[in-house]
């Protein structure tokens, strides 16, 4: 009878032991789908960022008598950040309002200084 019971409880304890295996399984499963869907969200937001940055940057090179040569544009989620120098004190704010009239702009960060005449440099 002891024998019976003892085969009894290694059936039960192995049915346990290949359930658990299964379930651990399909949870790796799952969360793996679920990487890979958040790299290719990943992708898809840092493409659109790019392309947001590109389209301020075209913006900012077809404003007139604008020199975009050296403006930095990045662009995060519908928030872009300028950056570098320009030669004119009036064209910090005429970046920020061609950059706020992009579409997909949600905010600008303005950190565009004035260059100094020769660079600097001494």
């Amino acid at each position: 009878m002891k024998t019976v019971n003892l085969l009894k409880a290694l059936g039960i304890a192995l049915c346990v032991a290949t359930a658990s295996s299964a379930y651990a399984q399909a949870s790796g499963a799952t969360d793996s789908g679920m990487a890979a869907s958040s790299t290719s969200r990943t992708k898809t937001v840092k493409k659109a960022d790019r392309k947001l940055g590109l389209d301020v940057r075209k913006a900012l090179s077809r404003a007139q008598g604008f020199d975009v040569s050296n403006v930095y544009v990045r662009a995060r989620g519908g928030a872009v950040t300028l950056t570098g120098s320009v030669p004119d004190s009036g064209q910090i704010s005429q970046a920020e309002d061609v950059a706020k009239n992009v579409a997909g702009v949600k905010s600008v960060s303005n950190k565009l200084t004035v260059a100094t005449p020769n660079g600097g440099g001494g």
